[in-house]
């Protein structure tokens, strides 16, 4: 398992890199974070809403009620302007930090 301070450092940029590709509700980002990390990143309800509640009042995203297919009110989120400016930048942070991990990390040829 992944520990609690990386995920919470790692929350905003995966929720604005899902959305990046379309719009969402809570239920389905849970599960798209779950898949994508392997089951590694084990995200609840508790977490999510209150990080999307603070993006949304950021500007990072907008969320809106609509009906799904199958007849139930689902509260919809969608990246903002602002939100995609803010996973450009969130985005050559995150590959600094992650090219600096693979150098040292790097396996030393024999």
């Amino acid at each position: 398992m992944i520990s609690k301070a990386l995920i919470a450092a790692s929350t905003k940029p995966m929720i604005l890199s899902i959305l990046s590709k379309g719009e969402n509700y809570g239920y389905q980002i849970i599960q798209s974070v779950k898949q994508i990390s392997g089951g590694n990143m084990d995200w609840t309800a508790g977490m999510l809403y209150p990080v999307l509640h603070r993006m949304e009042k950021e500007g990072l995203i907008r969320s809106r009620w609509r009906l799904s297919d199958e007849g139930r009110r689902r509260k919809y989120y969608v990246i903002t302007e602002a939100g995609r400016k803010e996973l450009e930048s969130d985005m050559r942070e995150w590959m600094s930090v992650h090219k600096a991990f693979s150098k040292l990390w790097k396996p030393v040829a024999i």
